[in-house]
């Protein structure tokens, strides 16, 4: 089985060089079709995997070679396929062979396309490092990797001014929040004398709470910057900036749940230190709301639907923080399904409008884009948690976490978020495929996509209806004997069905509430003349509650500022001016020196002479301190030297 396990997380490094050696040349349909066929390797490798895992509940540890070995420090390039890192394994590897066969049309006009599956299958190399190491130093290598590939993915079109500002947004926060990851990586070698996970918790049970505290805080810092929780959210929308299957591969399935996956891996210290979990809880519940009202006026396709990604990581951390561990797992994996299906659908609207995304010059494509319609009303469907899709089925097993376990603020939290995600939600599909036709005055003529990028979405669609079945049966029983196996009921079967009934009435009303109000004829491209758009909580909203404005005026500008003098006066007029001082010094030395060696033979005399006296007179010097040492130092206490 080793070999499925070596052939699952090279297989895309492979394709990943393989795109790379294009890289320099024009256009070459084989740099996307070769990574895609790897990747499907790769999934294949990953399905027989979970077939042994789920028929035999056996776990797959392999050593490949040691990596660090230095007095009590050993760390091996290891790799464990266990319940956790099997299913990161099928979720990464499924989103991404769809995204890479999606991408090849979508790509297919691009100057770059070489460049970019090279890009592509490297960022999914680093993932599956991130995912099957087994131990935290092998996690970060794959962390980083995959920081570095979505700076490159990004910034893709580095000739735009709000790509790379995008692209180096989101590197620079994802490194502050590692620092905090790194500072508790070290703590826990500090403590455990270990980085291999089963060494290290099993050593944690024995240390005290608030060392086990600062580990917990320090190593969630880390997830809040590469899954966007607040404060450190406000790249994820940026992000945009890439390729849509960028966003599909990264924002919705990949390195942005790579924040849930390290508390749902470390769930056995933070079951240690339950007040940490609720701060975990109460972050999330509040990031939830706090992204979906932002989605609920924003006008960019890509941009709602990544505030929905940041509300749903929300739910995801809501659940592992009050330790439903596998629970925010299997949410992890359902709206990795659905909510790729929703960005490659958001793509394929943004290339039958050239690229335009408002929805608000749009309405009636339904008609030119009957397949993306079902599709994506299919995908918002399981997002809004509609029975019987899967987002019915984890998210509502969310709220009956946060119920049961009395958190009642946590839970009235989640459940206005589940509204006004439906809201949002259909509130995109209502003015992008129904409605009167405002894209034709404005120029647009829309087209359908590729089929075959249809059919590569297809799995994501099938998933997104059936996977919510799934926790049930085989994958209840295969992730619990891992992690916490506890399930969650409400106690009176009358308070279950009047909560879950009254959740699907609620959440069908927002959709209701959102087709009346965005299927009107009196639609119109908002000007800012309107009520609505002048009035202090649209523009509250529409301003992202003016945090990146804080931060640019507060934190960005002050510090420009004072690198600025401190290039100014500092580095030019002290550093720089010591080091050319001395230099000047070298040289002027040099200058004047340089005359005993023009080969005339008085000025070599005259040198001579000169330093023969110097050497002389030393010489006295060093003789009559030596004679007259002990009268000098005499003479020297006298004075009290």
């Amino acid at each position: 089985m080793e070999l499925f396990l070596y052939t699952a997380l090279f297989a895309p490094l492979v394709g990943s060089m393989f795109a790379a050696l294009y890289s320099g040349s024009p256009k070459n349909i084989i740099a996307g079709i070769i990574p895609s066929i790897l990747l499907g390797v790769s999934l294949i490798s990953s399905t027989i995997l979970l077939v042994l895992v789920l028929t035999t509940g056996h776990t797959l540890h392999v050593e490949m070679m040691t990596w660090m070995a230095t007095g009590d420090l050993y760390i091996p390039f290891g790799f464990v396929v266990d319940q956790i890192s099997v299913t990161m394994m099928m979720v990464v590897t499924l989103v991404s062979t769809v995204v890479h066969v999606y991408a090849i049309g979508y790509m297919s006009h691009d100057k770059a396309f070489n460049r970019f599956f090279a890009w592509l299958s490297a960022f999914v190399f680093s993932m599956l490092i991130l995912v099957m190491s087994d131990n935290f130093a092998g996690l970060f290598i794959g962390w980083e990797g995959v920081g570095l590939c979505s700076w490159g993915l990004i910034g893709f079109w580095y000739h735009k001014e709000s790509a790379t500002w995008a692209a180096n947004e989101a590197f620079i926060m994802n490194r502050i929040a590692d620092l905090g990851m790194l500072i508790g990586i070290f703590l826990v070698f500090w403590n455990t004398g270990t980085l291999q996970y089963d060494g290290a918790f099993a050593a944690m049970q024995n240390l005290d709470t608030d060392t086990l505290t600062w580990i917990g805080i320090f190593l969630f810092v880390g997830a809040m910057g590469k899954s966007a929780q607040f404060p450190l959210h406000t790249w994820l929308a940026d992000a945009m900036e890439g390729p849509t299957p960028v966003s599909a591969l990264i924002h919705a399935a990949t390195m942005v749940t790579a924040g849930v996956y390290l508390v749902v891996r470390s769930n056995e210290l933070y079951a240690l230190i339950p007040n940490v979990g609720l701060f975990i809880a109460s972050l999330g519940a509040f990031v939830a709301i706090f992204a979906a009202t932002m989605a609920l006026v924003n006008r960019d396709i890509k941009r709602v639907i990544a505030y929905s990604t940041l509300s749903q990581l929300g739910y995801m951390f809501a659940a592992a923080g009050l330790g439903a561990y596998w629970v925010a797992l299997f949410h992890l994996m359902a709206h990795a399904f659905f909510k790729a299906l929703l960005f490659l659908g958001g793509g394929n609207v943004m290339h039958a409008m050239s690229d335009e995304l408002d929805p608000f010059k749009m309405g009636g494509l339904g008609k030119a884009m009957k397949g993306t319609m079902i599709l994506m009303t299919l995908a918002s469907v399981a997002l809004a948690g509609i029975f019987p899709l899967a987002g019915f089925f984890s998210k509502d097993l969310i709220l009956e976490v946060a119920f049961v376990d009395h958190h009642f603020i946590i839970y009235s939290v989640l459940l206005v978020t589940a509204g006004l995600t439906a809201f949002y939600s259909f509130r995109i599909i209502a003015l992008i495929f129904h409605g009167e036709d405002r894209h034709t005055a404005l120029g647009f003529h829309p087209h359908e996509a590729y089929k075959f990028m249809l059919w590569a979405m297809a799995p994501l669609a099938v998933l997104a209806v059936i996977a919510g079945f799934l926790f049930k049966g085989t994958y209840f029983e295969m992730i619990t004997q891992l992690l916490p196996a506890t399930e969650y009921h409400v106690h009176s079967a009358v308070t279950y069905w009047i909560m879950t009934i009254g959740t699907q009435a609620f959440v069908i009303a927002a959709i209701y509430f959102a087709y009346k109000k965005y299927m009107s004829k009196d639609i119109k491209v908002p000007d800012g003349t309107s009520k609505m758009e002048n009035s202090f909580a649209y523009k509250l909203l529409i301003n992202q509650y003016y945090i990146p404005y804080f931060y640019e005026e507060y934190l960005v500008k002050p510090y420009r500022e004072l690198s600025t003098v401190c290039w100014e006066k500092v580095d030019q007029k002290i550093v720089d001016a010591s080091v050319d001082g001395i230099a000047k010094v070298f040289y002027t030395t040099g200058v004047k020196t340089r005359t005993m060696q023009n080969g005339n033979l008085s000025t070599m005399l005259k040198w001579m002479v000169a330093g023969t006296v110097a050497l002389l007179s030393l010489a006295v010097v060093f003789g009559l301190a030596a004679r007259y040492s002990g009268e000098i130092r005499l003479f020297l206490s006298g004075l009290g030297v």
